[in-house]
């Protein structure tokens, strides 16, 4: 499944652009959430998630790329977020911070930067809905995708199937038709894909293969 990342979206047509990927199939939207000190960029905050989903139906995968985020889970919540994803590397309380998301109704996730090993998550594994693996150092869009995290992808995979756990592995980072089959082998099921949707001409056909559709 492929979820169409706003962040590449023209925002002067906000509306229009979530329209064309709804019509191309999309049902879940990508939304990254930076705050300028966990990454250096800075994009929006719970205003603009609320009108988002005045705009949408779909639902809101809300990527936190924020440093100490459980304060902010209500605010995203109460926005219209369905899922929020954390980074493990950004969090003093992870478990707290899941379950802060859990008690909200939202969807929890985690996130792994490209240089952080699974093992970082493997004690709160079993709490998460979808676990996140970031293929492009996080922080601005358009970057190229890493081939050397597809390990990383596939251990995730290996994991969650010796485990009988039954979390979403989701990834973000360079995803476009070239590399959504390595992505797609790997393990990957959620894939988040920005400039190589908005940027396409025909976006339904963009995201079908992305997809693995023909």
């Amino acid at each position: 499944m492929v979820l169409p990342s706003l962040l590449s979206a023209d925002f002067s047509r906000l509306g229009e652009e979530i329209r064309s990927v709804e019509e191309a199939g999309a049902g879940i939207l990508h939304l990254d959430v930076m705050d300028g000190r966990f990454v250096p960029n800075l994009t929006f905050g719970p205003i603009v998630v609320r009108a988002i989903r005045a705009l949408s139906s779909a639902t809101l995968d809300t990527h936190l790329m924020v440093r100490e985020p459980g304060h902010l889970i209500p605010a995203f919540r109460e926005a219209g977020a369905d899922w929020l994803s954390i980074h493990a590397e950004a969090c003093a309380d992870v478990a707290g911070t899941l379950e802060t998301i859990r008690s909200s109704g939202a969807k929890p996730g985690l996130v792994l930067n490209p240089p952080t090993p699974l093992d970082t998550i493997l004690p709160w594994i079993d709490r998460i809905h979808h676990l996140l693996i970031m293929t492009v150092n996080p922080g601005f869009g358009g970057q190229s995708f890493m081939n050397e995290v597809v390990p990383k992808i596939r251990e995730a995979r290996r994991v969650r199937d010796e485990r009988s756990h039954d979390f979403r592995i989701e990834v973000d980072g360079g995803v476009n038709r070239k590399t959504a089959p390595v992505v797609r082998e790997a393990g990957g099921e959620l894939l988040v894909a920005g400039s190589a949707v908005f940027g396409a001409a025909d976006r339904a056909a963009e995201m079908r293969l992305i997809a693995g559709g023909e």
